[in-house]
């Protein structure tokens, strides 16, 4: 396909929700550039237990519509699970009702409600499978990921430019909006468990889940407000591991094989828009997805794809 100079974008970060924007642009015909500061094994999402859920993310009624499209896309992905690394995977949201959820969950396939809580067979995705998989189909379509710091968006030479920083938009747009919601997780080796689990009080700053991935059980958790340490805490980890044996006590015995720490791009509002730059050129943010940039990945990257360039 041949290439004029206004189909280049640059989409400036490369965690999940990067990568998923470049790739809807690359497919979508466009010359597609990535600059990340440092590889995707290495962003927040990385971090991720990556279940997918509306978690942390605001404002409802367009999450829904996000999660939804991004929902259909991965129970698509599961059916290649081994190189897409979803899964559908059934599991338990304790305590929680359809009453204190929004419409979007009356379309959510098999969601059902009993003594317990809420149940469902949900897209689970190992994001060690995953990112690789996704930087791998943005390369097939002509994308090119490039290790880069950028200091100035509007400095970013390409006629469109993607803004989907995360945590970082706070300095680089500057967006004091943005903020960190620290997730501690504890990996152990999985005693035989299949099927998740999530306890979610929304009022403290620690939960009780675990996510069964390849590489192991993943423990959870916390959502520590303004919390900027990236060092695991083993206090933290040690009542992690008991809040999650106290559910299933074969988790107490379980030998640890990583301890992770995650900074959640918080925001009142998920910024998604399309801003002017100097010279007709056009800046989309598409950042601040607090703890669900894996639920609405594919939906955010569509709309912002269309906003950054309405044909693609």
């Amino acid at each position: 396909m041949e290439h004029g100079p206004g189909d280049e974008v640059i989409v400036v970060g490369g965690g999940v929700v990067g990568l998923t924007t470049a790739v809807l642009l690359a497919e979508g015909g466009r010359r597609v550039r990535v600059w990340a500061r440092e590889p995707a094994e290495r962003s927040t999402s990385a971090v991720a237990g990556a279940l997918w859920w509306p978690y942390r993310i605001e404002p409802e009624p367009l999450v829904g519509a996000w999660a939804l499209e991004s929902l259909a896309v991965y129970v698509e992905l599961a059916g290649r699970a081994e190189e897409t690394g979803v899964r559908m995977v059934e599991g338990l949201h304790a305590h929680m009702r359809l009453d204190g959820l929004g419409p979007w969950a009356t379309r959510v396939p098999g969601l059902r409600e009993d003594a317990d809580g809420l149940r469902a067979r949900l897209p689970l995705i190992d994001m060690s499978t995953h990112l690789p998989w996704l930087r791998e189909r943005l390369l097939k379509a002509g994308g090119t990921v490039e290790k880069r710091v950028v200091t100035d968006l509007a400095a970013v030479p390409a006629p469109v430019v993607v803004n989907c920083t995360g945590i970082g938009a706070r300095w680089l747009v500057p967006d004091p909006a943005v903020r960190p919601v620290r997730g501690q997780l504890v990996v152990v080796e999985n005693p035989g468990i299949t099927t998740w689990l999530t306890s979610v009080d929304h009022s403290s700053g620690v939960s009780t889940y675990f996510f069964p991935q390849p590489g192991g059980l993943v423990l959870g958790g916390t959502a520590e407000e303004d919390a900027w340490s990236p060092v695991p805490d083993p206090a933290v980890a040690e009542a992690i591991v008991a809040r999650c044996a106290a559910v299933r006590p074969e988790i107490a015995g379980a030998r640890v094989l990583a301890h992770r720490v995650g900074l959640r791009p918080a925001r009142n509002a998920v910024r998604l828009e399309r801003r002017p730059l100097p010279g007709g050129r056009v800046l989309v943010h598409n950042y601040g997805h607090g703890g669900a940039g894996v639920t609405v990945a594919w939906g955010c990257a569509r709309e912002a794809a269309g906003r950054a360039c309405p044909a693609a």
